[in-house]
């Protein structure tokens, strides 16, 4: 016995297959992360838990290019001697080299606010750390969807 099948049943799990094999139906990159960015953060969390809030990330939401992704991070802190930022560090999901960038800072900065380009492999979240004088620590993530890569594996 065969089910008379017709066109837009077809034409439904056409495009159903052919989204689960381009990968649009899969989870949030961040669920994918490698054992280097595990790593990564394990280093630089030393056992601490960092809180949320305090930071901000600033990244596009689709980079055209993952060869040239401008991203900045600002931290909320008054940047004094007792109460300053020490040191900021931007973390990539799924690059074949987590540690994107460690930013050291001190009082004489003035204020928590970096920016550089960053090269991405291909679509995934970039995380920024902040750590302070104190010792506590503030974290935020962004997903960023890449068109074109930027590095190899």
């Amino acid at each position: 016995m065969t089910l008379p099948i017709d066109r837009r049943k077809a034409m439904t799990a056409t495009v159903g297959f052919a989204a689960l094999g381009t990968g649009l139906l899969r989870g949030s990159p961040a669920a994918a992360a490698t054992p280097h960015y595990a790593d990564a953060l394990a280093r630089f969390l030393d056992g601490r838990e960092p809180a949320a809030g305090g930071i901000i990330l600033e990244a596009p939401e689709v980079a055209e290019n993952g060869n040239m992704v401008a991203v900045s991070i600002r931290v909320d802190s008054p940047m004094t001697e007792t109460d300053h930022v020490r040191r900021i560090a931007l973390l990539s999901t799924r690059n074949p080299v987590a540690e994107v960038a460690t930013f050291h800072l001190t009082p004489l900065s003035g204020e928590a606010f970096v920016s550089s380009r960053i090269r991405l492999a291909e679509s995934q979240d970039v995380v920024a750390i902040a750590e302070f004088s104190d010792g506590s620590l503030v974290q935020t993530r962004r997903e960023v969807r890449v068109t074109v890569g930027g590095c190899g594996a």
